[in-house]
């Protein structure tokens, strides 16, 4: 999603607000940590010129990106938080079945040893006709209620096991409220930060625009793309890459793995999963998936990861140029990976 160029050296000016009308809810983060203050002298505002509309409007890709992937964390962890819930209430409904059945069989059992009377068994052996009957009779009874005494023993163990189910719900879903305002939140970083960015992006000319999608030079969309042999390490590699360049020229969609869209993790995601190997979901999950891999050692089918929060990914394909979806408005594309500050570089197992 960011421009994903190497960070310029910014004007060190301070933009004093001198009216509440010019106080905009979407760029008051562009000022964070800048120091402003309304006792300092007055600046221009960076952004004023061309060069820094492009270097602001670059940052900002990147901040959206990064808050784009943690809002893909959010949610894969909000899916599994549901689904845990899901099963935890499904156990619960069953053993509560479970309980109500032997709760009727008990309370039967109860019933006909109360309609049988309540004589002793002493009386009751006394006036039986026939004594060896009677015992045997008896002998039956308390091993009934034998069964009995394991069938409340079984009855207190499944309302503790239905206890505790339910309570094991009630943690999950709170973790599942818990990432979901996470996902509220970063989604709503996303949408300022890309808003902004693109009213910055229009006040420059095709060609900073060009530069601003994609880095110096922009990038190629993969009509001169080569689509031979691929030279991986391995054929999941081979896959992986192969996979990546069918993705060529679809379009960026934001939290997207496929297959008509892509984001940068969800792009590397897809491709490795078509061969055969599962992914986390985020770029900073990624990173620790399969072996670290120095610079100097790239192979076609490794992952690059660029940033500092490492919010950015793309597939290795080699001379030094990768696969991968950039920004809304920039499709999957090949572009070098030297336009952006290295963070790492993993091979998948």
């Amino acid at each position: 999603m960011a421009s994903h160029r190497k960070p310029r050296q910014r004007p060190s000016a301070v933009t004093v607000l001198t009216s509440p009308s010019t106080w905009v809810a979407p760029m008051a983060f562009a000022l964070a940590g800048s120091g402003a203050g309304f006792g300092g002298t007055a600046h221009a505002d960076p952004r004023s010129t061309p060069t820094g509309a492009e270097a602001e409007a670059d940052k900002l890709y990147e901040q959206a990106e990064a808050a784009g992937e943690k809002y893909n964390g959010a949610k894969e962890k909000a899916d599994r938080a549901q689904e845990k819930l899901d099963d935890l209430r499904d156990e619960a409904a069953r053993r509560t079945e479970k309980l109500n059945t032997a709760r009727n069989t008990l309370g039967s059992v109860a019933t006909a040893q109360y309609r049988a009377g309540s004589a002793g068994l002493s009386l009751q052996l006394a006036l039986s006709a026939s004594p060896d009957a009677y015992l045997e009779r008896t002998e039956l009874s308390v091993r009934a209620a034998d069964r009995q005494a394991v069938s409340v023993s079984r009855i207190t163990r499944q309302l503790r096991g239905i206890a505790q189910a339910r309570s094991r719900a009630g943690d999950e879903l709170r973790d599942l409220r818990a990432e979901q305002a996470a996902m509220r939140k970063h989604k709503r970083t996303v949408g300022l930060k890309l808003a902004e960015a693109e009213r910055l992006v229009k006040r420059l000319t095709a060609e900073q625009r060009d530069r601003v999608a994609d880095g110096h030079g922009g990038g190629s969309t993969g009509s001169s793309a080569p689509r031979g042999p691929v030279r991986a390490p391995n054929e999941r590699a081979a896959l992986a890459v192969g996979y990546a360049y069918e993705a060529l020229g679809k379009p960026y969609v934001w939290g997207a793995t496929g297959p008509s869209g892509y984001d940068c993790s969800g792009l590397t995601l897809a491709a490795w999963k078509a061969a055969g190997v599962s992914l986390p979901r985020t770029s900073y999950t990624q990173i620790n998936a399969g072996q670290r891999v120095p610079r100097s050692q790239l192979a076609p089918g490794d992952l690059v990861f660029f940033y500092s929060g490492i919010s950015h990914v793309g597939l290795y394909i080699g001379g030094g140029k990768m696969i991968h979806a950039p920004r809304p408005g920039a499709p999957v594309r090949i572009a070098p990976i030297d336009l952006m500050p290295f963070a790492g570089a993993a091979r998948p197992a």
